[in-house]
């Protein structure tokens, strides 16, 4: 009965590696996430090769630590930090994003991005005393230390037309009939009727 309680099948593994891989995506500190990895190639390895329980916890533990150490020392220092971001501030200025907590007086806002910046799609940001809403779309100016300076987008105007002046010329010799219906006519006038000469 006991050894029963304490028999771990491989799926169990690979439940709780797909769990803390799901659960990252509500803890976003990267931490579960390599505790989930682990947990699934246990899993595999369990199906694989008849390991006892005390190893796979073990081979749990070991590459738990050894991904976590990975992530700490190699993958994440070749995201750019956030600190670092005002060393080559002069990447995103000009980019365009949206607005989606208005800044207020002496609070940040945060600008939205389609596309991720360094690491992040959405930014604090605050404006140059410009006022801007949420929803609005804005480009950045500006960048001083991890906030972004933005101001509104500006509109694209249609460009004005000029249209020519048409005016309608009225026939000077029209018949009665013509006169009394009110008509126009665009045609030149003719030479014969006004009784002009070359």
């Amino acid at each position: 009965m006991i050894e029963t309680i304490w028999m771990i099948e491989p799926w169990h593994w690979l439940v709780l590696g797909f769990s803390l891989m799901i659960a990252e995506i509500f803890i976003p500190t990267f931490a579960s996430l390599w505790f989930g990895a682990a947990a699934v190639i246990v899993a595999a390895l369990a199906w694989l090769l008849p390991i006892p329980l005390l190893f796979q916890v073990l081979i749990w533990l070991t590459l738990s630590v050894l991904f976590m150490f990975a992530w700490v020392k190699y993958i994440k220092p070749l995201s750019m930090s956030r600190k670092k971001m005002g060393q080559s501030s002069d990447l995103i200025i000009g980019e365009t994003g949206m607005i989606v907590v208005k800044p207020q007086k002496g609070i940040s806002g945060m600008v939205r991005f389609n596309v991720p910046i360094w690491g992040a799609d959405e930014w604090p940001c605050r404006t140059a005393g410009v006022n801007v809403e949420t929803g609005d779309r804005v480009v950045v100016i500006k960048v001083v230390g991890d906030e972004m300076v933005v101001a509104p987008t500006q509109r694209l105007q249609a460009p004005k037309t000029i249209r020519p002046n048409i005016t309608p010329t009225i026939n000077s010799q029209v018949s009665a009939k013509q006169s009394k219906a009110g008509r126009l006519s665009l045609h030149k006038p003719d030479l014969k009727e006004t009784g002009t000469s070359k």
